[in-house]
């Protein structure tokens, strides 16, 4: 086992050969928009963005499906499709799942990826002197919640959506790209142009803040994001002033805020949003000060609307600063 729990990674990962490991991780949850097609496209980018999130590729799936007794067929083919278009982008097969009666819908997958050992991208590694960048917009948890009180704005829940189901897949190959062949049981060089990326993460659950704090304490070093740079979704501020706070992100905040100091003159909106719990958020990437606006250049090229938005310290108190 290379990767366990021990700094609450992404993903497990276990070396099954001298050049491969596998990355294996399992996700699900209840439906968060209306649309079953696109419901089943989310949970399916979700689960497949563990896999990203530790620099590996996807290459099989098992659906975890509940769903009603009485419940429709055809809501349920609509959801195994949208997840099924999803695996199929990520080229991961779905070779088979389970599924039980319950009177709570869920649906996810569990995702077995490959790796070379010597290329897991985890939690610890962050160096003082990184600079972090991210490929998403934050906001999906407050504006799902806007969803299901029948609030929301066309345009917030289209821009939303878009996030949920654009997979990682584009920004895992730039930085995969980067990196040089290996013999079959020999250590895997360096490329010459190869990004010294020292940890990395997808942003979900725990909020922007709680998934940087898991990196900040398994690297021992303490990280300062500066908030006009943070990117936002179209309504999310909107909600967060209309009182769509969903209850993850109270969690996460009455965990965590312990940890950040804010700076003098930042909104209590945007605050609130550091917390908001993502579902298939975007990668959280430490990158040498050196190389970082090559794979900023890379990323961008490739479509991913990747910014800059902070940088790592030497260990310290507070964790995580919050500058303006």
């Amino acid at each position: 086992m290379l990767i366990g729990f021990d700094h609450a990674d992404d993903a497990g990962v276990y070396q099954i050969g001298p050049g491969t490991a596998l990355v294996q991780t399992v996700d699900f949850f209840t439906p968060i928009v209306d649309d079953p097609y696109t419901f089943g496209q989310i949970a399916a980018t979700n689960a497949l963005s563990d896999v990203y999130a530790m620099g590996g590729r996807p290459i099989t799936s098992l659906a975890l499906v509940c769903f009603p007794e009485k419940g429709d067929l055809q809501i349920l083919e609509r959801i195994l499709a949208g997840g099924l278009a999803k695996m199929m982008e990520a080229k991961c097969t779905v070779i088979g799942g389970h599924s039980i009666r319950d009177d709570e819908m869920k649906f996810g997958y569990s995702v077995t990826g490959l790796i070379h050992p010597n290329q897991v991208l985890a939690n610890k590694g962050a160096q003082s002197g990184d600079r972090l960048l991210f490929t998403k917009s934050i906001g999906t948890g407050v504006i799902s919640t806007a969803i299901k009180k029948g609030t929301a704005k066309p345009g917030w829940i289209d821009a939303a959506v878009k996030s949920m189901t654009t997979l990682n897949k584009a920004a895992a190959e730039v930085i995969n790209a980067h990196q040089a062949p290996a013999a079959a049981n020999e250590p895997r060089p360096a490329a010459a142009d190869a990004f010294a990326i020292h940890a990395m993460t997808d942003i979900t659950g725990f909020g922007l803040i709680g998934h940087a704090r898991e990196i900040a304490l398994a690297s021992k070093v303490a990280f300062r994001f500066y908030a006009n740079r943070i990117p936002l979704l179209e309504g999310a501020l909107d909600c967060v002033r209309a009182g769509y706070i969903p209850g993850g992100l109270r969690a996460n905040r009455e965990f965590a805020e312990c940890l950040v100091q804010f700076d003098d003159g930042i909104p209590d909106e945007l605050k609130t949003l550091l917390f908001d719990p993502q579902t298939a958020g975007g990668l959280l990437i430490s990158v040498s000060s050196e190389d970082a606006p090559r794979l900023f250049r890379a990323l961008n090229a490739a479509g991913v609307p990747a910014v800059e938005i902070g940088e790592a310290l030497p260990e310290a108190k507070p964790l995580i600063r919050i500058s303006a």
